[in-house]
């Protein structure tokens, strides 16, 4: 339902066409935007040629209303064909408004995507695990999952640590598990916007999340959640890597689809270097 370029030069008198661009601009705002900048290109190059026109003596037998008119027809399909092969002003505004699109950069909650093996170089993994190793040790002698499944819940949950929940303030919720904050929650929160699936189809949606002082404080949370929570019995005691993913998944930890196999990649990638 997108608008075709090759009908921009119809946006400014179709109001069809207007509504195509408002309803994209809401669906795919970057696509928008190159036509929004391709038809404001347009609508300058055609006042650039009327303001020209009128700079320049109109005396003569050739002058008159018709001739006007024609005259502001030719001008117009002349700024129309110019904008088609453009003349680089809308790039320029492409470039300078991006960056001000709403979402361009969301702090995802389930960030798992972006958190398989390849995500991240080598030493962004190590240095991931190396941190977060005590942590996850203290967590496994209360659970009884192996220190490595932890850590690679963690790496999937938060990107290897490059996409922790964020408080308002930017500062980190410390909250590497995406663990909401329920009604039973007395702490602090971090609201963010993330991604949920619904029927398997991924939309955005603001959620509440846990805020901690500490990776400490967030690991015996999430350590006493697994343990405390008849949930996810099924997860406790869990010692591979496929019984572990594929028992959080069927607990409901987290609405993916494909959560279980992204984390099963991810473990592996984490036993490379625990």
């Amino acid at each position: 339902m997108g608008i075709v370029p090759n009908n921009i030069n119809n946006l400014a008198s179709d109001a069809q066409s207007l509504d195509k661009l408002r309803y994209q601009a809401k669906q795919a705002p970057d696509k928008a935007l190159k036509v929004a900048a391709q038809q404001f290109e347009m609508v300058f190059l055609n006042m650039m040629l009327k303001t020209m026109r009128e700079a320049t003596p109109q005396d003569g037998m050739m002058d008159s209303e018709q001739t006007k008119m024609f005259t502001g027809m030719l001008d117009q399909q002349l700024a129309q064909e110019m904008s088609t092969r453009g003349v680089g002003l809308a790039d320029v505004m492409v470039r300078q408004l991006s960056k001000t699109l709403p979402n361009a950069a969301p702090t995802p909650a389930m960030p798992s995507v972006n958190a398989i093996p390849s995500a991240y170089n080598a030493d962004t993994q190590q240095s991931f695990v190396d941190r977060l190793q005590p942590h996850a040790q203290v967590a496994s002698r209360t659970t009884g999952i192996p220190a490595h499944l932890i850590i690679g819940q963690a790496a999937l949950e938060s990107g290897w640590g490059k996409r922790e929940i964020k408080m308002a303030d930017g500062s980190s919720s410390f909250n590497l598990f995406s663990v909401k904050a329920g009604k039973g929650w007395n702490g602090k929160v971090a609201e963010i916007t993330t991604t949920e699936y619904t029927n398997g189809v991924a939309h955005k949606q603001t959620e509440r999340f846990r805020a901690y002082g500490s990776y400490t404080e967030a690991f015996q949370d999430y350590a006493k959640l697994l343990s405390d929570n008849p949930r996810y019995a099924a997860v406790i005691g869990q010692d591979g890597a496929q019984g572990f993913a594929q028992a959080l998944q069927q607990a409901g930890y987290a609405t993916d689809p494909h959560y279980a196999d992204k984390l099963v990649k991810v473990i592996g990638s984490v036993s490379a270097r625990a």
